[in-house]
């Protein structure tokens, strides 16, 4: 018999908030464990950080062998590697440099057509690329 593995889902569908793990068991033995347990932080990440985060971590950090495999310039990797530390729930602070690069990331994807007028607006109003949440699911 084959198992499907799904991935667990982070957030409820209907709202959006972090789920709860509440029943762990064993394939095995069929052991069965229930109450509520913490979330991995890795799990509650939307799926663009996780697969950037698996992509970096096979990369060793080195931003360039990121760029050369997602095919993005040096600026768009750094924003992404921000959200993600930020989307784990750690502060990140960006140095003026970081934030005119990221305002010209922006733009620059707008005028490619890849993001809406709306969209660029709403980002560069954050700050920040896309919705960013805490390791509690709190937007921030």
């Amino acid at each position: 018999m084959t198992t499907i593995e799904y991935r667990a889902p982070g957030r409820c569908p209907v709202c959006g908030h972090a789920l709860q793990v509440s029943r762990l068991s064993c394939s095995h033995c069929d052991t069965k464990v229930e109450g509520e347990f913490a979330p991995c932080r890795f799990c509650q990440l939307p799926e663009e950080y996780r697969f950037f985060a698996e992509v970096f971590i096979r990369c060793r950090g080195n931003i360039k062998s990121v760029e050369r495999e997602l095919g993005i310039s040096y600026p768009t990797v750094r924003n992404r590697l921000e959200g993600l530390i930020e989307a784990l729930g750690f502060r990140s602070e960006r140095s003026p440099q970081e934030a005119r690069e990221y305002r010209n990331e922006v733009l620059s994807a707008l005028e490619r057509g890849e993001i809406t007028a709306a969209e660029a607006t709403r980002r560069l109003k954050e700050g920040k690329p896309g919705q960013r949440r805490g390791p509690e699911g709190q937007t921030e």
